[in-house]
């Protein structure tokens, strides 16, 4: 590309669903180690490079940029991410464009992609009525009820920050007790499922707590695509009294691409209607609305099996946020939650084979003729997800992938 070339970057590189209006955030090594990077089209533009020697650049955001992944932008706090999204939009946007900037761009074919940030903390919620009711439906049958907190607070747990992995790593069927009947029997899970999810990824400048609604949108940097994957066999046997383990902390995969909160500005959407009064640190009334329009899809070998609304989840970020802290627990640079399964009413919206099928007892259709109850090895799924951008256009959450491997060889005892 010479300087005369007219056209900016986005004008060369742009693709729908990843242009101007976008600008993912991740990690990629092009042959001289791993940095922060920001998408455009099927290109990555390394931003320290492009950004070195610009006069607006702060010092904060110099120091920022100076780490393999996007753990310093995070650190830095919501002022820099606001910063650097303007700094890019305007570089990216320039005519004409000059060689310096363009021998900062990349295919994404030609690099490799790295985690997009360290995960500090990792709690997973369960903010999907319609997945909630089902699963009660499921599991009790008598008496198929939300829980009697479930209307009152965003249920969680917390999960295992060291096994959240970077998409398309490979999951090894995990092995782990389970009831054969009335026997307890320990081997690989019959029942591995995908769980469609939003990860919301959190930035701060310090480790604070008892985060307000209010001051939660300022550490909510972006969104990732995630699947906890989850083996419902060891989950159900583990699960009573308490929450899952093992049956959930061998795999969570998140998309390398964070969407910045600031590129949603047009999916946001009023979360559905709450029947049960909130206390006050939940109380979201006269809130810009933290309901965004995500619509999912996810593949199984290939084929599309289910197309879950995330504009259906009855609880939104800022309130999972500001729970997860309300007790005084220190929210970290890093951070990491998931909504839980995203479905909808209709069974084509279901975001697990739990629901998909009836844990097993109505197997799912599939084109080739086939039928599907649980993930059998081999099996490789896909989750993507857009989001309305400005002037009708669409704004990609990119992927997350995942290919299930045998078990492991049992170790001798």
């Amino acid at each position: 590309m010479s300087a005369a070339q007219t056209g900016s970057i986005a004008d060369i590189h742009g693709t729908q669903g990843f242009g101007l209006n976008n600008l993912p955030y991740g990690s990629f090594d092009a042959g001289a180690g791993f940095r922060p990077g920001v998408r455009i089209g099927d290109s990555v533009v390394d931003l320290r490079a492009a950004l070195a020697g610009h006069p607006r650049v702060s010092d904060a955001l110099r120091v920022a940029l100076d780490t393999p992944s996007l753990d310093g932008i995070l650190a830095a706090g919501h002022l820099v991410w606001a910063e650097l999204r303007e700094l890019v939009t305007v570089l990216l946007g320039e005519t004409p464009v000059d060689d310096r900037l363009s021998k900062t761009v990349h295919a994404i074919a030609s690099v490799r992609i790295g985690m997009p940030f360290t995960v500090s903390d990792y709690v997973d919620f369960y903010t999907s009525e319609q997945h909630a009711l089902r699963v009660a439906e499921i599991f009790q049958p008598e008496r198929p009820e939300l829980s009697r907190a479930w209307k009152h607070l965003p249920i969680g747990y917390h999960g295992r920050s060291a096994t959240v992995v970077a998409s398309g790593t490979d999951v090894v069927r995990p092995k782990g007790l389970r009831l054969d009947g009335s026997a307890a029997t320990f081997g690989p899970t019959r029942q591995l499922d995908f769980e469609a999810e939003v990860g919301f990824v959190v930035g701060t400048t310090d480790a604070v707590s008892e985060v307000s609604l209010e001051d939660a949108s300022r550490h909510i940097f972006g969104v990732v695509l995630l699947n906890d994957w989850s083996a419902r066999d060891i989950q159900m046997f583990e699960s009573a009294p308490l929450g899952p383990h093992l049956g959930k902390s061998f795999a969570t995969a998140i998309s390398p691409w964070v969407v910045p909160i600031a590129a949603l500005e047009n999916a946001r959407v009023q979360p559905p209607t709450r029947d049960t009064p909130l206390a006050p640190y939940l109380d979201d009334r006269g809130m810009q609305p933290w309901g965004f329009d995500l619509r999912l899809a996810v593949e199984l070998n290939g084929e599309v099996i289910s197309r879950p609304p995330f504009s259906t989840q009855y609880w939104t970020a800022v309130q999972m946020l500001a729970h997860m802290t309300v007790n005084g627990a220190i929210l970290r640079s890093g951070g990491l939650f998931g909504s839980g399964t995203v479905s909808g009413e209709r069974r084509d919206q279901r975001g697990c084979l739990l629901e998909l099928t009836w844990n097993g007892t109505d197997p799912l259709p599939l084109a080739d003729g086939t039928t599907i109850s649980y993930l059998a090895d081999g099996d490789e799924v896909r989750i993507t997800a857009t989001a309305p951008g400005a002037g009708g256009s669409t704004i990609s959450l990119g992927e997350v992938t995942g290919w299930i491997s045998p078990a492991t060889a049992m170790k001798p005892v």
